[in-house]
């Protein structure tokens, strides 16, 4: 994946560009994790040119990438909403408040934010763009989904450790067969996002 897209812009005159990705909307346990990850254009490193949305990459491969783009990294910040927040707000407004929580930890607020899909940020005063497919399509938000994804699978091993009979290593949360087999035979434990349809109609029974 190239720079095109934030080539252009920066034409246009925006000097720092950030892009914002997600990981985390669909398990029915753990957290929303997002990223906002920002580059020198001048000075990306070859190495990177291997970025590309996190779902078309080897865990592995995604391990070496994230280190290699906290390392090139102009800025970044990395936001998260546990399960008790996106239950009390809804898992949209959950990822929203993520994202602001990302941007607000980074150094360096950027003069233009990229973001991956067709909402906009809201209640958000800077400049902004949406682009459907952004994770394929724009080496920034790539880049964001790789931090986002690393993160919080790191963060799922760590409760697979916690809540070993539900297998979060395997499926980090998501609703495969392997992980509602062990909702159905142990109930909910403390990371299950109690408002998700699944865990809602086995939690009546616990």
């Amino acid at each position: 994946m190239d720079l095109s897209y934030e080539l252009n812009l920066r034409k246009n005159g925006y000097t720092s560009i950030a892009g914002i990705d997600e990981a985390g909307r669909g398990p029915l346990a753990g957290p929303v994790v997002a990223s906002a990850v920002m580059f020198d254009f001048d000075s990306v490193p070859e190495e990177l040119s291997a970025v590309k949305d996190s779902k078309k990459i080897s865990a592995k491969k995604r391990e070496e990438l994230f280190e290699l783009i906290l390392g090139q990294a102009a800025g970044f910040g990395v936001g998260m909403c546990d399960h008790r927040a996106i239950d009390r707000l809804n898992i949209l407004e959950a990822t929203f408040l993520a994202m602001k929580m990302a941007l607000g930890n980074m150094r360096t607020k950027p003069s233009l934010i990229l973001l991956d899909g067709n909402l906009p940020l809201p209640n958000y005063s800077s400049p902004q763009k949406s682009i459907v497919n952004g994770d394929n399509l724009v080496f920034s938000i790539a880049a964001a989904s790789i931090i986002a994804k690393v993160t919080r699978d790191r963060i799922m091993a760590e409760m697979h450790k916690k809540y070993p009979a539900y297998q979060f290593l395997k499926h980090k949360g998501y609703g495969t067969k392997l992980h509602l087999d062990a909702l159905k035979l142990y109930g909910p434990c403390e990371i299950h996002r109690r408002s998700f349809r699944p865990v809602k109609q086995l939690t009546r029974n616990y």
